[in-house]
């Protein structure tokens, strides 16, 4: 049985279905809207995806800066639903590079035969609820008006730049790239004098490679980040054969995880139970294995202000350690906020990079930017003359895709209006007053505070299930109860406010865009803990939410 535009109907299995004629739309065709619409396929359910790229891939497709990698072990940042895919592919690096990680995304594609049901060039400009109808008609760019009973909202967290907004900067007569927006031929910076203005993860991951090409390179540094090493390099055959070997219990354990992987391999004791030496023993075993592993040493660096000062003195003398000069090690090093409550970063090579004689570090709080001139960066300190600027300044991350749409649900009630205070949802998959739009990896959930791809299958698999149960009770409309909404949106606050993570201005925050309401807004109570509530939810009837609009 399949959804028609009022009814349930039987229809076969093999009718071509137009783009406009749909039971769910898509939005998105990254990791999430590729598993997405495989799980509906598997329905029988009449399905497109829109895609404002040229391409597949999401995150992987538009991030294309130099030395752009995922931060999750290659192994573990992977989907776990087909085991057949499981088998056939045999990552490369034990953190995956864009390129590879985009070759995997289109491999998926073309396994799956998901390329006929995605249209490539359009963006979604608005969505509106059709109450009369009950349809969601969604606006593109290009193309004609798409409607469908359900829409999934697969836009990805960190996919709106935030857009550089520099006095002179289009006076710059030199070339100018922004890291979330970086072309697909790649960049020559060979002989060039290099800008790039700051130091977050793509800044991290991009420094030592511009580094290396550059004629000279200066590094604009507002707030320095905490960032660990990833000691990247061939998977390990060892290493691969024991993860294959039992793959379907590590899954198992991935998804009742805190965090959705297992190489934190989270230590349970606390960093004040044991003494100095035992202490520096752990920090040191977890440095050397590298990646979030240092961010699991102790189970109170994200709890205990004396606990995680630990940690940050630890990291603050291997930063001292590697940058050889005093004054650049101090500007490089973090002091107001805690250790990893900014989002860790995972480097190669990064603060070495800073022992380059072609390379120059501005503390831009100390000396900020004034003004960008035709021919370089002009400071409080001084001009710095250059060829080419990197823009390396973030993302408006969780709400950036979905507000820069016009979302509007029951009584033509804007999202944007919702959400003036800060987002909220329940559960990070739906929004009260939108019956039948779903958020994947939405605000929340645990979404960016985990293992992404775990996070997304969970929340495929709960919204395909839902939309199967409403099919099997032959119901139209489901929606979030005010009132569930109401008392998650409070556990999601709660919960934040026991930890640290409130005494850093960060995009988990919205603390990068000026404007946006200071909200914490992934959960933080733990991937497994979440997803046994969903599971508890989706068997109690779906507590929690509305569900109406019986149809024959």
């Amino acid at each position: 049985m399949r959804f028609a535009a009022g009814a349930w109907e039987e229809r076969a299995v093999t009718e071509v279905v137009g783009e406009n004629s749909l039971d769910v739309v898509v939005v998105g065709a990254g990791f999430a809207g590729l598993y997405m619409l495989h799980r509906l396929r598997g329905l029988g359910l009449r399905a497109k995806v829109l895609e404002a790229g040229d391409g597949v891939g999401g995150t992987w497709f538009w991030n294309r800066y130099p030395g752009a990698r995922v931060d999750i072990e290659s192994q573990e940042y992977s989907y776990s639903f087909d085991e057949g895919l499981e088998d056939e592919w045999d990552w490369s690096e034990r953190y995956a590079t864009q390129p590879e990680l985009l070759r995997y995304a289109n491999h998926v594609a073309d396994r799956f035969d998901l390329r006929r049901d995605i249209v490539l060039n359009t963006r979604v400009v608005a969505a509106r609820f059709d109450e009369s109808a009950g349809l969601w008609r969604l606006e593109r760019l290009q193309g004609e008006p798409v409607s469908a009973r359900f829409c999934v909202m697969a836009t990805g967290c960190l996919s709106v730049i935030k857009e550089p907004d520099f006095p002179g900067q289009n006076t710059f007569r030199g070339e100018t790239w922004h890291t979330g927006r970086w072309p697909a031929e790649g960049v020559d910076f060979c002989g060039k004098r290099v800008a790039v203005i700051g130091t977050g993860s793509s800044a991290i991951q991009s420094i030592p490679i511009i580094a290396e090409q550059a004629a000279h390179l200066t590094v604009f540094q507002r707030t320095p980040n905490y960032s660990v090493p990833a000691h990247n390099g061939p998977i390990d055959p060892a290493t691969k054969a024991a993860w294959k070997a039992d793959r379907a219990e590590n899954r198992q354990k991935e998804r009742l995880s805190a965090g959705g992987f297992l190489s934190s391999d989270s230590n349970p004791v606390s960093v004040l139970e044991v003494d100095a030496g035992e202490r520096r023993r752990i920090f040191e075993a977890r440095w050397a294995r590298g990646g979030f592993a240092v961010g699991g040493a102790f189970n109170d660096l994200s709890l205990n202000l004396e606990a995680n000062a630990h940690a940050a003195a630890f990291v603050a003398g291997k930063i001292a350690d590697i940058v050889e000069d005093p004054a650049v090690a101090d500007t490089l090093t973090p002091k107001t906020y805690p250790f990893g409550t900014k989002r860790l970063c995972v480097d190669t090579g990064y603060y070495a990079t800073f022992n380059r004689p072609n390379v120059t570090l501005v503390d831009a709080a100390a000396t900020p930017i004034q003004t960008i001139t035709p021919t370089g960066v002009a400071t409080t300190a001084g001009t710095f003359e250059v060829d080419a600027i990197v823009f390396a300044i973030g993302f408006d991350a969780m709400t950036g895709a979905l507000l820069r749409m016009d979302i509007r649900g029951r009584n033509g009630g804007a999202l944007k209006d919702v959400w003036a205070e800060g987002p909220k949802t329940y559960l990070g998959l739906m929004i009260a007053g939108f019956p039948n739009l779903f958020t994947i990896t939405g605000p929340g959930s645990p979404s960016v505070l985990s293992n992404m791809v775990v996070s997304i299958e969970q929340h495929v698999d709960w919204i395909a299930d839902a939309v199967a149960w409403l099919r099997d009770r032959r119901m139209g409309e489901m929606e979030a109860d005010q009132a569930a909404q109401d008392a998650w949106v409070d556990h999601v606050n709660q919960v934040a406010a026991g930890t640290l993570f409130h005494r850093a201005n960060s995009w988990y925050l919205g603390a990068n865009i000026p404007g946006k309401p200071r909200v914490f807004m992934p959960y933080i109570g733990g991937v497994g803990p979440y997803r046994l509530l969903c599971d508890e939810i989706a068997a109690g009837d779906y507590k929690g939410f509305t569900v109406s609009g019986a149809v024959a």
